[in-house]
């Protein structure tokens, strides 16, 4: 089995933003289910129990798909909750998360490594332990415009607009791709053939 958690802060005025990338990617995946994110207050989530690449004579890989119901800075407590919950190893989590040190757009896998300043990912460290776990990086790039620049919280807060606004469900449809190749491909496999992408 597999838990993916995509980060992001809870709450209305957070949706769609670019820091909340990793809720969007965790919503593709579970509408693909069929199913949906319901409230687990032992977890301090909303998640679902679904199946990954189902086919004829195949049930498909397990997976809880699950979103944090804390903000993002405290995001480890509830992931770590939801691994001791299933019996799931650190090793068999994977994190999706938005990254500004990518262009946006740019899905990229990773396992272990440092945060790169992201406090969800250090939060998730620090609860857990360890680094050693898998990661989903959906690129949304830095500040580039006047109003924006030097301010990276402005920044991940906000909603893209113009080409990003229309480029961002084909993106999502593709780091939720990125997920569901790990799972069906195994690690290594999916970060060659994703990471190969321009």
């Amino acid at each position: 089995m597999y838990v993916v958690v995509g980060l992001g802060n809870p709450g209305r005025k957070y949706e769609g933003t670019r820091h909340n990338a990793g809720h969007m990617v965790v919503e593709e995946l579970a509408r693909r289910s069929g199913g949906r994110l319901a409230n687990h207050q032992q977890t301090q989530t909303h998640h679902l129990s679904a199946r990954v690449g189902a086919a004829p004579g195949r049930e498909g890989e397990r997976i809880i798909l699950a979103e944090c119901n804390t903000e993002m800075n405290v995001s480890g407590g509830p992931i770590s909750l939801l691994l001791k919950y299933y019996g799931c190893p650190p090793e068999r989590l994977i994190v999706v998360h938005d990254d500004m040190d990518l262009p946006f757009g740019t899905i990229r896998l990773k396992r272990g490594g440092g945060d790169g300043g992201h406090n969800g990912l250090k939060s998730t460290a620090a609860a857990l332990g360890t680094k050693n776990y898998m990661r989903v990086r959906f690129g949304i790039g830095h500040p580039g415009t006047p109003e924006h620049r030097g301010n990276v919280v402005n920044w991940v807060l906000g909603r893209p607009t113009g080409k990003d606004a229309k480029a961002l469900p084909l993106l999502i449809s593709d780091a939720a791709d990125a997920v569901e190749a790990v799972l069906t491909d195994g690690f290594d496999r999916a970060q060659n053939t994703v990471n190969a992408r321009g």
